[in-house]
């Protein structure tokens, strides 16, 4: 199993304020456990992979996803140029991870602690990219202008093109941090060895 992530992107006009570029913003976490039972390394192992997120035809032992709007962020045409105003972003990073249903053996949940612990910190660091990832899309469109284009067409498709590299970017980033976390001697691999060997 792969810790995965779901990707939800969407650009939606959101508040009526008006905002400056790059105001500060923060995103918001959130972690959504999902149910495993068991009262050993083994059994709550096996227990995720029944009841993991499913993603694909495989199930996950955990996922990031994000959803990001945007307010005011809007293409107004200046004289014959385009321009996208900037518009403060909404980031909500969901970390979807595993939880005991019941209270563990003392040496089982000492396992167990450090086996999460290890895969939130996985996880975060999916989460972290997402934010730079905004930040990202901020310093490559916020006051894009786009000469000789009153219709803001051409301004729309440098956005999709300039989005597009951006995500494509981030989700290579995402799948090769992957395969070294779960890759010969990766740091999940150990993590996934040490729960299901011990006690």
């Amino acid at each position: 199993m792969r810790a995965c992530v779901r990707l939800c992107l969407s650009f939606v006009a959101l508040l009526a304020l008006p905002l400056t570029a790059h105001a500060e913003w923060k995103p918001v976490e959130k972690i959504e456990p999902y149910a495993i039972s068991g009262q050993s390394g083994a059994e709550l192992y096996r227990s995720i992979g029944e009841k993991g997120p499913k993603l694909g035809i495989a199930r996950a032992i955990a996922y990031t996803n994000f959803k990001l709007t945007w307010g005011l962020r809007d293409y107004k045409p200046s004289g014959k140029d385009c321009v996208l105003t900037a518009g403060r972003p909404k980031l909500i990073v969901t970390y979807t991870l595993p939880k005991p249903s019941r209270s563990l053996p003392p040496a089982v949940q000492k396992n167990w602690d450090t086996f999460i612990a290890g895969v939130a910190a996985h996880e975060k660091v999916h989460g972290a990219s997402m934010v730079q990832m905004v930040h990202d899309i901020q310093a490559a469109t916020d006051g894009l202008t786009v000469a000789d284009d009153p219709k803001c067409s051409k301004t729309r498709a440098e956005v999709v093109k300039r989005l597009d590299a951006i995500s494509k970017a981030r989700v290579q980033a995402s799948r090769d941090f992957d395969r070294s976390e779960f890759g010969n001697g990766g740091n999940l691999q150990k993590l996934v060895f040490s729960l299901v060997t011990g006690p």
